[in-house]
Formats: C-alpha cells, sequence, structure tokens
C-alpha cells in the first residue's frame, strides 16, 4: 500500500477511473490506483475534488490535513472498519492489570532502543555520551519494579531528557538544539521532530482503526481531550527508531540546512519552507519504505509500514486475549 503526500501549492487531486490522479496546472504528475492506496497527506492550498473524497472514503483511505509549515489540522475518515465487540474489550481493560503491564513493556523497549541508537550516533560522530546512557539505563533497569503507571512515566521522561541532551550533543553544529520543545518549536531540530510525530501519529490512527480499535481509548498516557491516546502510546516505540533517525540523518548528512526554514516574532516557532518540507517528506516516505527485520516473532523483513501494521495486529489480539504479555514492543540490536 502506498501514501500520497501532496504539499505543491496550487495542486489538485482528483479521481479518474479508479485512479486518484494528482495535476498541478494543466500537467498530471501522479496517477495511483485506487486500490493501492492507503492514505492521502495535504499540505497547504491543495484542492481535493468531492469525487475524489466519496471514493477515498467509500475504499477507507484517511485524508489528513495540514498547513504549509506542516501544522496538523485534522483529518477526513471512513467508519467502515468499526469493530465494536473490540472497542468493548479494549475499554473494559482500563481498569484491569493490562494498562501497567502494556506500559513496562512499550516503555522499556523505547528508551532501549533510544540507548541504542545514541550509542550508533556517539560512534560515527566520535563522541562521548556514556553519562547519559548511565542514566538512562538506571531509568530502564527501574520500570520492572513500578506499580503504577505514573512511576512507568517519570522514569520515561527522566531517560528521555539524558537522550535528547545526547543528541543535542552528537547533532551537526548548524543546528543548535538544547531539548525537545513544542508548541511552537523553538529551533529547527524539534520543528522536524513535531512534523514527523503527527505524521508518524496519523500513520498509526489510521491503521488501528483499520482493526477495528479505538484510537483514542489509550492505556499508557493519560486521557486528552480530543487525543488519540491510543495512537500516542503505539507510536512510543517507534519515535526514536523511525522521526529520530530520520532527522539525524538529514542533519548530519546534510541534505537538510536551517536556511530550509522560516520564522517569524509575529508566530514564535519554526517552520520548514516550501523547499525544505519536500525534502523531508520525501526522505520521511523513502524511510517508511525501508524494509527491516525489528520484530521478533518474524523471521523475514517488513518495511517499517508493514512492521507497524504487525504490531498493531500484535496488540488486537493483546486485547482479545486481556494478555499484555502477548504485545512485544520492537528490540534493536
Amino acid at each position: 500500500m502506498s501514501y500520497l503526500f501532496v504539499s505543491s501549492h496550487g495542486a489538485s487531486i482528483n479521481y479518474d477511473a479508479n485512479y486518484i490522479v494528482v495535476n498541478y496546472g494543466k500537467q498530471s504528475v501522479r496517477h495511483i490506483p485506487v486500490e493501492t492506496l492507503e492514505a492521502i497527506y495535504i499540505f497547504s492550498s491543495v484542492q481535493i475534488t468531492s469525487q475524489c473524497v466519496t471514493q477515498c472514503l467509500r475504499h477507507g483511505i484517511n485524508i489528513s490535513y495540514y498547513s504549509a509549515g506542516g501544522s496538523y489540522f485534522g483529518r477526513l475518515h471512513s467508519t467502515g472498519h468499526v469493530n465494536v465487540q473490540r472497542q468493548r474489550q479494549q475499554a473494559a481493560l482500563a481498569d484491569t492489570s493490562f494498562p501497567l503491564e502494556l506500559s513496562k513493556s512499550v516503555i522499556r523497549g523505547k528508551i532501549h532502543n533510544q540507548e541504542v541508537l545514541l550509542r550508533r550516533y556517539a560512534r560515527s560522530e566520535e563522541k562521548d555520551v556514556k553519562d547519559l546512557i548511565l542514566r538512562m539505563r538506571q531509568s530502564l533497569d527501574k520500570i520492572e519494579s513500578c506499580t503504577m503507571i505514573s512511576e512507568v512515566m517519570g522514569y520515561e521522561g527522566n531517560a528521555a531528557r539524558a537522550y535528547f541532551e545526547g543528541l543535542s550533543r552528537l547533532v551537526h553544529p548548524e543546528f543548535a538544539f538544547q531539548g525537545r520543545s513544542r508548541r511552537p518549536p523553538k529551533d529547527e531540530f524539534n520543528s522536524m521532530l513535531s512534523l514527523g510525530y503527527s505524521i508518524l501519529m496519523n500513520e498509526i490512527y489510521g491503521k488501528l482503526e483499520n482493526k477495528g480499535l479505538n484510537p483514542y481509548f489509550g492505556f499508557i498516557h493519560s486521557d486528552k481531550e480530543k487525543h488519540p491516546t491510543l495512537a500516542s502510546d503505539m507510536m512510543e516505540e517507534w519515535r526514536a527508531t523511525i522521526v529520530d533517525a530520520l532527522v539525524m540523518s538529514l542533519i548530519n548528512g546534510h541534505e537538510i540546512h536551517t536556511e530550509h526554514f522560516w520564522h517569524d516574532r509575529d508566530k514564535p516557532g519554526y517552520y520548514l519552507t516550501k523547499e525544505g518540507l519536500t525534502i523531508f517528506l520525501k526522505k520521511y516516505d523513502k524511510k517508511m519504505q525501508k524494509a527491516v527485520q525489528y520484530l521478533d516473532y518474524i523471521d523475514y523483513a517488513a518495511t517499517f509500514r508493514q512492521s507497524i501494521d504487525l504490531q498493531i495486529n500484535e496488540l488486537a489480539k493483546a486485547i482479545e486475549e486481556g494478555d499484555a504479555s502477548i504485545y512485544h514492543p520492537i528490540w534493536l540490536r
């Protein structure tokens, strides 16, 4: 299945003879069979016809809307995959031991993967982050004995601060990065992290819906108004492996530069220019199509998108059985 990213100002998306067609002016620049398309991401002033929207709803193709700078507005999706019984099981698990056990597993996997990536970056940049890895390992080791999710997330926060401090030591000097910041992102590095996390969350949101799960009934994060908490939960193990690695590759590989961002005193924060957004989206889509072998229950390589799909399948099984131990987060080697 493919994903369509459209960010060219003035482009239009149409439906014609079983194809999703992207036009720019009088020229057709993309033709994608509707059966092979899973989602459409629209950035900036891009038009989509009502006929195309109808076909997307009919085929279960989610449509997400972003500003030209990457701020998320919302999404349009079909209700064709709703599974009421599965959602009842999902909601019933909130008052059991399932959320705590799942949070321990997922967050331990997340911290481990952050540590592995930090070691890799440190070797390639010939920098020392042993003190920070020690802090992360201390948090990781304490999670198994936690009796409340708030404790687990407290150690996750401690590890995250050490991890991002490590990234700030390892990122190319052209990009100043002093730790995670949101709404607005206070530097170019955070701008790319926020955009990447937003797009990734929407991919996971759609995959959860396709499995009949409710993206808003979470287990690990606290409930928030209008926030897909389960999508946040399931994104944790993929943040560093997909988005952080992508941003580090763009910067340290000199594929993107500070000139690809803009900021305005009247609108705090840093945002990608049109060219910068194009660079980022192409790199992101290429990353998601990369075949990896990170799952311990398969003996073949799968793309990141396929791997996330497989993990959502495992989550659905765990929910149906009421057994969090069925779910194994990715564990980098």
